[in-house]
């Protein structure tokens, strides 16, 4: 594996013979250059005119596909990674912070079989056991409406042999914004109030019981059942979240929203359905945990650092793309144009592809926690990891100061790079989402580059669409051509970014009074593997 890894970056040093067997998304014509130095001319030719952008991210997204922290996939990525860094003569490790539970994801299906036949669409969830090379068949019931914990139990051994639901029903699954545009008023005000009131009263159901999302799927299979089935819809046509399992001996299955709704409907109305499960699961102990650090070092600063920032793991519904392979891929592009450009940098740049995001930014936490030699000498630090979108913010982070910074450094990028980009001044320090938010917690200039959404809330963050298809080049090819630019230029900048913060904060999340963001421990072991 690692040797035709090492091919395959090889491969993509042939620029010319590569990208004419492929479209190369044209450059925007017409840009305004804001100044006469030749390296962001030459950043912004070679960004525009011969980007990689294409084949990284088919790589990544189509080959390797999703990288689940403690797989066999992750660790292709990061072999990959530093395979094609090496081959651009980019020195780059792989720098261990803990372990994590390993886990193979293989083959699932899900079978309707009575009342009628009919193959559903789903999957098993992360870190779901499997079948054990069995097809689990069993009636599927919906959890029921009762009174207290009490009743919970003792209804809990009815569950022996079945599998059990445990999401809400939705009543719809077509988007709201169709019934907003085509239904009749009073149809879509019902829809909506029976709707929220329904939610509730599922909400309360799962109260009652004396567990919650986490703990029941535990209760009932050690109550014998036979499996967990959830949906998880997002609004949008077809699409659910696709987290993680909290079962240990059976597996926990994740529908569509359409054919969840289905098997629900059934079960409510008494007309006994059954399905089929087969899932195919390995468990593999525990599994390094690492990050992947691309670095050149500085010629005359070489204690500072400008770091390229965005999370390699992802989730394992689809295939990572938006989240975060196209980040992934903007720094891995941005990097690429540097090496060329400015082989010798001013501050050392440092691109770091972190591990175990999805679970709570623990590669990048890890990494300021041991670290801090870099945390006293960055100097900026630039993270995406909202999709394939254009940049079209960035904030100070609550740094004061470092507007000053950001704005000098934007007023000289190409004005094709920045059209509707907003620079927020002072911002706040990010709370918690993001890698740049294990920096700006500490008070460090970890700047994030916040994309155009498409539609990534409702359709591709943490869901099976979120594939190659959804990648929009042209944007992403923009977005690595900015960064680089961006980073080149905070590390020519004589100036240090100040690390004043703000003392005057808008209100939280909960309304009450806004404060400065706590940094968070790394968790650096993931779960035990199921007994």
């Amino acid at each position: 594996m690692r040797q035709s890894l090492v091919m395959l970056a090889a491969a993509l040093l042939v620029a010319p013979a590569a990208l004419a067997q492929r479209p190369v998304v044209p450059p925007i014509r017409g840009h305004a250059f804001p100044t006469t130095d030749p390296a962001i001319r030459r950043i912004y030719a070679i960004g525009m005119d011969s980007s990689q952008t294409y084949h990284l991210a088919q790589v990544l997204t189509d080959s390797i596909g999703p990288r689940l922290v403690g797989s066999p996939a992750y660790r292709s990525a990061a072999d990959w990674l530093i395979a094609t860094y090496r081959a651009w003569g980019v020195p780059t490790r792989e720098e261990r912070y803990g372990t994590w539970l390993g886990w193979r994801r293989g083959r699932s299906h899900i079978d309707l079989v009575a009342p009628r036949i009919r193959s559903l669409e789903g999957t098993q969830l992360a870190f779901s056991p499997g079948t054990g090379g069995r097809i689990v068949r069993g009636d599927l019931v919906l959890l029921p409406d009762l009174p207290d914990s009490a009743a919970f139990r003792a209804w809990l051994p009815q569950v022996r042999g079945r599998h059990v639901a445990v999401s809400f029903p939705e009543p719809t699954c077509r988007p709201d914004s169709a019934w907003q545009a085509f239904a009749l008023l009073g149809t879509w005000d019902r829809l909506r109030t029976n709707r929220e009131a329904a939610r509730r009263a599922w909400t309360q159901r799962v109260a009652r019981t004396g567990a919650n999302a986490r703990t029941l799927p535990g209760m009932l299979e050690n109550a014998g059942a036979a499996g967990v089935v959830t949906s998880q819809w997002t609004g949008g046509y077809g699409v659910t979240r696709i987290f993680n399992a909290y079962t240990q001996r059976v597996p926990t299955v994740e529908l569509s929203c359409e054919d969840y709704g289905l098997v629900a409907r059934l079960a409510e109305h008494g007309q006994h359905p059954q399905i089929e499960v087969s899932a195919e699961a390995e468990f593999m102990g525990q599994q390094p945990a690492f990050n992947v650090l691309a670095e050149v070092r500085g010629t005359e600063l070489p204690d500072e650092y400008v770091m390229l920032s965005s999370h390699l793991d992802s989730w394992d519904g689809g295939s990572g793309a938006g989240d975060d392979a196209t980040g992934t891929v903007i720094m891995m592009e941005a990097m690429r144009i540097l090496k060329q450009v400015y082989p010798n940098p001013r501050r050392t740049i440092l691109a770091a592809h972190w591990d175990s995001e999805e679970q709570g930014l623990n590669g990048s936490s890890a990494f300021v926690a041991d670290h801090p030699e870099v945390d006293a000498g960055l100097q900026a630090l630039f993270h995406q990891d909202n999709g394939t979108g254009r940049i079209v913010s960035i904030t100070a982070q609550g740094l004061m100061d470092a507007s000053g910074n950001l704005a000098r450094w934007l007023s000289r990028v190409p004005a094709d790079l920045t059209q509707g980009l907003v620079l927020g001044l002072p911002g706040v320090g990010m709370d918690g989402y993001g890698d740049n938010s294990a920096f700006t917690c500490a008070g460090l200039p970890g700047f994030g580059l916040t994309s155009a959404p498409w539609d990534y809330w409702t359709y591709t963050w943490h869901t099976a669409r979120d594939t190659f298809d959804k990648i929009v080049l042209d944007d992403i090819q923009i977005d690595a051509t900015l960064t680089a630019v961006l980073v080149y230029l905070a590390s020519e900048d004589r100036e240090r970014v100040s690390r004043e913060r703000r003392t005057v904060f808008p209100p939280g999340r909960d309304g009450g009074p806004g404060s400065w963001p706590a940094c968070r421990q790394p968790q650096r072991s993931g779960p035990l593997a199921p007994q």
